[in-house]
C-alpha cells in the first residue's frame, strides 16, 4: 500500500454558475501544486465543497484530478454521506477510477451512536483495497469519533490514518498514545502543524496549502529535519492566512486567494457566496505579507 506523509493541499472544486467542472483549471492547479513539491492531493476535503455537489459532479472532480496528477503523487478521494450504502458506492468508484487512498467523512442529520458510527467507517475500509484516512471536524460534523471508536477502527488493516480537526491537539497526542504506528496522524488546518509534527504526526491535509504550497512544503521539510527554531519562525507567519480563513466561510476564501493568483476557479456553490470586496482585500494582503 501506498504510504501518505507530507503536504496534501485540499484542493477547491471549480463548477461553472451551471454546474459542469472547469477541468482545465483544476488540472492546472494540481500540476502546479505537483510541481512546487506536494507530496498528495486531496480532491473533495471541506475546501472541495463536498456537501454543496452531486454526485457526477464529485466523480468528475477525483477524476480530473487523478489525470492531473498522473501518477506523480498519490490521489486521495473525499467520501462524505449520510447513508453508508451510497459511501461505499463512492469509494468503489474512486478506487476504480484510480483513487490511491479515500478520505472517509461522515455526514449525519439524526444523532448516531458510537457502533453506528463506527460501522460506517468500518464498511468503507471493507469494501475497498487501498488505504482509509478517517476525518474527524467536530465543529461541522454533526456526529464525532471518541477515542474508543477511533482505536477500535485503527486495528482495522485499512485505516491506516486519521485527519482529526477537533482544534485540540492535545486529543492527537492521546490518539498517537493509544493507537502508536497503526494510525498515523494528518493535522488540519486548525492546528499548528509544526506541534503536531513535534508529537509525531505525519504531515497535514489543508485547503491553505492550495494557496501557499511552497511555503507548506518548506515547513514539512524544516519539521522533518527537525529544524524546530526555523520551522516554528516559518509557522509563525504562515498562521496568518489560518487567521484570516476562520473569519469567512472557508472555501470563498480559499478560492478568492487562488484567484488572486491567477487561477480562475469560480466563486464557491451557492448558497455560499464569494467573499465582498473588503473581505478579498484582507485575503490579499495576506497572501502578500506570506509570499
Amino acid at each position: 500500500m501506498t504510504d501518505f506523509r507530507g503536504v496534501f493541499p485540499y484542493l477547491v472544486s471549480p463548477v461553472e454558475a451551471d454546474g459542469r467542472l472547469r477541468g482545465d483549471v483544476l488540472g492546472r492547479l494540481c500540476d502546479d501544486l505537483v510541481k512546487a513539491g506536494v507530496h498528495g492531493l486531496t480532491p473533495l476535503g471541506s475546501t472541495g465543497e463536498f456537501a454543496y455537489l452531486n454526485a457526477t459532479q464529485r466523480e468528475a472532480v477525483v477524476q480530473a484530478t487523478i489525470e492531473a496528477a498522473a501518477g506523480r503523487v498519490p490521489v486521495v478521494a473525499g467520501v462524505a454521506s449520510t447513508s453508508t450504502a451510497d459511501a461505499v458506492a463512492q469509494a468503489k468508484i474512486y478506487e476504480k477510477r484510480g483513487a490511491d487512498g479515500i478520505l472517509a467523512i461522515l455526514e449525519a442529520y439524526f444523532p448516531l451512536k458510537d457502533a453506528q458510527i463506527e460501522s460506517y467507517f468500518r464498511a468503507i475500509a471493507d469494501a475497498v483495497g487501498i488505504p482509509v484516512v478517517i476525518y474527524t471536524n467536530p465543529q461541522f460534523q454533526r456526529s464525532d469519533l471518541t477515542l474508543d471508536v477511533i482505536a477500535r477502527l485503527a486495528e482495522h488493516p485499512r485505516i491506516r490514518y486519521i485527519k482529526d480537526a477537533s482544534t485540540n491537539t492535545g486529543r492527537l497526542l492521546s490518539i498517537i498514545n493509544r493507537c502508536g504506528d497503526s494510525l498515523r496522524v494528518f493535522s488540519a488546518s486548525a492546528h499548528i502543524p509544526t506541534a503536531v509534527m513535534l508529537i509525531g504526526g505525519v504531515g497535514w491535509m489543508a485547503g491553505p496549502a492550495c494557496i501557499a504550497p511552497r511555503q507548506s512544503v518548506q515547513l514539512y521539510e524544516l519539521c522533518k529535519a527537525k529544524k524546530w527554531d526555523e520551522a516554528l519562525t516559518l509557522q509563525r507567519r504562515l498562521w496568518r492566512v489560518n487567521e484570516a480563513f476562520a473569519r469567512f466561510n472557508l472555501a470563498a476564501c480559499i478560492k478568492a486567494g487562488l484567484a488572486i493568483q491567477g487561477y480562475d476557479v469560480g466563486d464557491p456553490v451557492p448558497p455560499q457566496a464569494a467573499l465582498t470586496a473588503d473581505e478579498r482585500k484582507a485575503v490579499e494582503a495576506v497572501l502578500a505579507e506570506i509570499a
